[in-house]
């Protein structure tokens, strides 16, 4: 894997590029709202012996720039121009997406927009197009105001207790999205390594995640997965996903809520038999 950075729409994007950079099979996987991109690594060890992966910081998140202009650019339709400019920059003609969360709604949003005919495949994990209010405002609740910790052990135990629904992670997982996901202060303490203006996308934005509209545009295969017990993808969105638009192939992963961590031996091959399906 590389660690990388383009300029797209004048803004600096990382992103950690795996397998080979020449391998025209690419998958490009997207974090979730106050994630980054290395929330990816199992998935993209797993599939690039067959794929060239790409894993982006969304802008305000990891080591991608903070954006000038939070209430413009912290939002679906602007994450989903820059996709299309960095596979534009990388030079990627088609792809497939796997996205967790608002990952997921970015890829749909591209899917039926500036990146219509350019995703192959969708996989969106526990996300759909409409989202469960109480469960946006649980998010917005602690993603608007990130604690600070004096240390990484403990900003590890609250990374543990928010993102407990993930599902089963290993010491070393947890320690590396700890490490991963932090950043120092000014004054020494060690937080979430985002920007926490990122949540005026519910503010300026507030239909940002209905997007029914796009999923009836769909034509593409979409496998769509939901924690048995989440509480942001409801068992009633789910089902009409399958049944209008695209009409998602609908799993449900037992032992999570929002959202499956994409990094057990069942989660990693389900994916990977969809994107290698034809």
């Amino acid at each position: 894997m590389n660690s990388r950075y383009a300029r797209c729409l004048g803004r600096e994007v990382h992103f950690m590029d795996w397998g080979d950079p020449a391998n025209p099979e690419v998958v490009v996987a997207w974090h979730g709202l106050a994630r980054t991109g290395r929330d990816m690594d199992e998935l993209a060890a797993h599939l690039a012996p067959q794929f060239r992966v790409i894993c982006p910081d969304t802008i305000g998140r990891g080591l991608s720039q903070w954006s000038p202009q939070p209430r413009d650019e912290y939002c679906l339709d602007f994450y989903a121009e820059l996709a299309t400019a960095l596979l534009d920059q990388l030079g990627v003609d088609q792809a497939h997406w796997v996205g967790t969360s608002m990952g997921g709604a970015i890829g749909l949003v591209a899917a039926a927009g500036p990146l219509q005919g350019r995703i192959r495949r969708l996989v969106l994990n526990d996300v759909g197009p409409e989202l469960a209010e109480p469960a946006l405002a649980r998010i917005r609740a602690y993603a608007g105001q990130p604690p600070a910790f004096a240390t990484l052990t403990e900003l590890e135990a609250y990374f543990r207790q928010i993102y407990a629904p993930y599902g089963w992670m290993s010491d070393t997982q947890w320690r590396r999205l700890t490490e991963t996901s932090a950043r120092r202060l000014p004054d020494g303490r060690v937080t979430p390594h985002y920007d926490p203006a990122m949540v005026e996308q519910f503010t300026h934005h507030p239909d940002d995640y209905r997007r029914w509209a796009e999923w009836d545009r769909l034509s593409l295969p979409v496998l769509a997965l939901r924690g048995v017990d989440s509480d942001l993808l409801t068992p009633e969105v789910f089902e009409a996903m399958r049944v209008r638009g695209p009409r998602a192939v609908g799993v449900v992963i037992e032992g999570c809520g929002h959202a499956p961590a994409l990094n057990t031996p069942e989660q990693l091959g389900l994916i990977e038999r969809f994107l290698l399906a034809h």
